[in-house]
């Protein structure tokens, strides 16, 4: 009896393991995932900050400096960098001020300084196309020899713009 016992439970545990398997069970369904990446353009920075031409004398020869624009864009995306007149708001005349005296510069896209970079998509624009990396740009500033005005800080603000 013992031993029917012990084989009945035995059958039933067995059973009851089977069971518990058998309503074991998994159920399968997808997750979508998605991103939309649109074309974008990122002026990430502008080193160094200011285009400093320095502390100068009498301004009898021209004063040369260079300043880099860094771009993030989306891959393929082509763009164009733009770089207005500043405070004259004319890209071919722009001047540094203090009060009423100026000192005249020049932003250029290239190193012989002979291509002023201005903001004219198609005429004097920088263009480029997306990496989806940085993209480094270098503005070679001038400040031509020219009647030196008083003595002071003179300043301009230039605005950058990325057209995609």
């Amino acid at each position: 009896m013992n031993i029917k016992t012990t084989l009945i439970a035995t059958a039933l545990a067995t059973a009851g393991l089977a069971l518990s398997t058998a309503h074991a069970g998994t159920s399968t369904a997808t997750m979508p995932v998605t991103i939309t990446i649109q074309n974008a353009c990122n002026v990430s920075s502008v080193a160094p900050t200011t285009l400093n031409f320095g502390t100068q004398g009498p301004l009898t020869s021209a004063v040369n400096q260079t300043s880099t624009i860094t771009v993030i864009c989306t891959k393929s995306a082509p763009y164009n960098i733009g770089l207005d007149g500043g405070g004259s708001g004319n890209v071919n005349a722009r001047t540094m001020v203090n009060g009423s005296n100026t000192v005249s510069y020049q932003l250029y896209s290239d190193s012989n300084r002979t291509v002023v970079w201005g903001n004219t998509i198609g005429t004097n624009t920088v263009t480029g196309t997306g990496t989806g990396s940085a993209q480094a740009y270098t503005v070679y500033g001038q400040v031509p020899a020219q009647t030196t005005p008083p003595a002071g800080v003179y300043n301009d603000t230039v605005n950058v713009t990325v057209t995609y």
